[in-house]
């Protein structure tokens, strides 16, 4: 008989006795329970599939598990110590730079040693099984460009090898900073990641132990900036492996790197002690924090106040005022105003309604403090119809009324719309470019007189 049938004629019978309408309801949840649990065991017995599934889900253990928490991490150090010793170490590495050596197939290509498909195979048989990922067809078929002999170049190939190492090793390095064993960093693991890092960076020897902690602030803002656009507190070590802050950051073992190098890397010692220093210099009451007025000196003075406002009312202040690492984020955004992450952090703070467009309201809302400083510096005040026709013409957006941020990424426009708008002396810089390039002209016209 079906179980629905029992328990209908069940409640259906006249009880001897009057019961109450809660032991009614008692009754009635015991008697489904009961009828319950025996369909789903027969269910069971009869689907007994589902016992050849693997487990695939193991919780994280809590903070009060402390053995648990232990023998993850021992699990994840002797994991990761495995997977260093599959690595090339150097003495393979020459080995196999002297194997492509001995099997290259002539001619050369000029001064470069070509290797054809044959003897590539007959190279990876003599390598050694960890260099077995390495000589497969796909490999050889990427690194095939025009030889007309169906060759590949061996530089091309060993430098694949050495790029291939050099990130499973990075990876591996970075793998030992991920506390929670997730696939992320933290800010704090990144911090220990590149504190620990200056010692092995020869560009770095001249540096202060006193000054360490800006360094590594001003180095871990740069990844997160970036790769951390929704501020979740982390970053994904594959988005690290692919970007290229740190090739930049190791570039800083070389010894000799250059002088313009350093300029223009963000992670030398250059660079950090010239955010730094611009830090303290605007930090006129030496508080250690930054005012909107000691902000507003910053790089050529003409930001508008309109502009600073909304930088201190959407940003993390401390009693109105502006720390270092906020500071560091503000910097990062003027300087890169054409990566979408600089651009996302300008447009929100130009979207002063947060409706995740700019309509003319608020071109006008910023281009009139851009036109009232004119007047304060003599100048003529521009058109704002005329400025909003040519914003419009260079951004082109979907939507002929509204700009959004992606219609300001993909027009490739994004940093000159953002300047025009926030700065007096960048507008001035767009208002008279070809002036200024016809001056540039005739000052090159003149060296070449000279």
């Amino acid at each position: 008989m079906d179980w629905k049938e029992i328990l209908r004629r069940r409640l259906a019978s006249p009880s001897t006795e009057k019961k109450s309408e809660q032991e009614l309801k008692d009754e009635e949840m015991d008697l489904f329970t009961k009828y319950y649990s025996e369909w789903k065991g027969d269910r069971k017995s009869t689907n007994e599939f589902y016992k050849t599934i693997p487990r695939f889900y193991y919780r994280l253990p809590a903070e009060d598990e402390v053995l648990l928490q232990k023998l993850r991490e021992e699990s994840r150090a002797v994991f990761l110590q495995r997977k260093s010793r599959e690595l090339l170490d150097n003495e393979e590495l020459q080995n196999l730079w002297f194997l492509l050596d001995k099997h290259q197939t002539p001619p050369m290509v000029g001064e470069e040693a070509m290797i054809n498909y044959e003897n590539f195979l007959k190279v990876g048989d003599k390598a050694g099984p960890k260099c077995k990922q390495f000589f497969t067809a796909k490999v050889f078929a990427k690194l095939l460009h025009t030889d007309s002999y169906g060759r590949i170049s061996i530089m091309q190939f060993f430098n694949y090898v050495m790029r291939k190492v050099w990130l499973h090793q990075t990876r591996i390095g970075l793998s030992l900073y991920d506390v929670a064993g997730q696939g992320y960093l933290r800010e704090s693991d990144l911090e220990n990641y590149i504190l620990e890092l200056i010692p092995t960076l020869p560009q770095l020897d001249g540096l202060e132990k006193s000054f360490y902690s800006f360094y590594v602030c001003t180095a871990v803002r740069k990844f997160f900036f970036f790769l951390d656009p929704l501020r979740t507190g982390k970053i994904k070590i594959q988005d690290i492996l692919a970007c290229s802050f740190l090739d930049d950051l190791l570039e800083l073992r070389d010894e000799e790197l250059s002088k313009e190098s350093q300029e223009t890397n963000w992670f030398s010692a250059p660079s950090a002690l010239r955010v730094y220093g611009q830090y303290l210099n605007l930090d006129k009451d030496h508080n250690g924090m930054l005012s909107k007025e000691e902000l507003s000196r910053y790089g050529t003075a003409t930001m508008t106040n309109v502009f600073l406002d909304r930088v201190f009312q959407e940003c993390l202040t401390y009693d109105g005022e502006m720390d270092y690492k906020t500071y560091l984020d503000f910097v990062l955004a003027l300087e890169n105003r054409k990566e979408p992450a600089a651009l996302q952090y300008i447009f929100k703070l130009l979207d002063i309604e947060n409706k995740g467009y700019l309509n003319v309201f608020s071109l006008n809302y910023f281009f009139r403090a851009i036109q009232e400083l004119m007047k304060i510096h003599g100048q003529d005040p521009v058109s704002f119809q005329d400025v909003k026709d040519e914003i419009f013409d260079m951004v082109k957006p979907k939507d002929p009324l509204k700009i959004s941020l992606q219609d300001l990424i993909n027009s490739n426009q994004g940093d000159t719309v953002t300047t025009i708008l926030i700065d007096l002396n960048g507008f001035w810089t767009y208002e008279n470019r070809e002036a200024l390039v016809a001056n540039d002209n005739e000052n090159s016209a003149d060296l070449d007189d000279t």
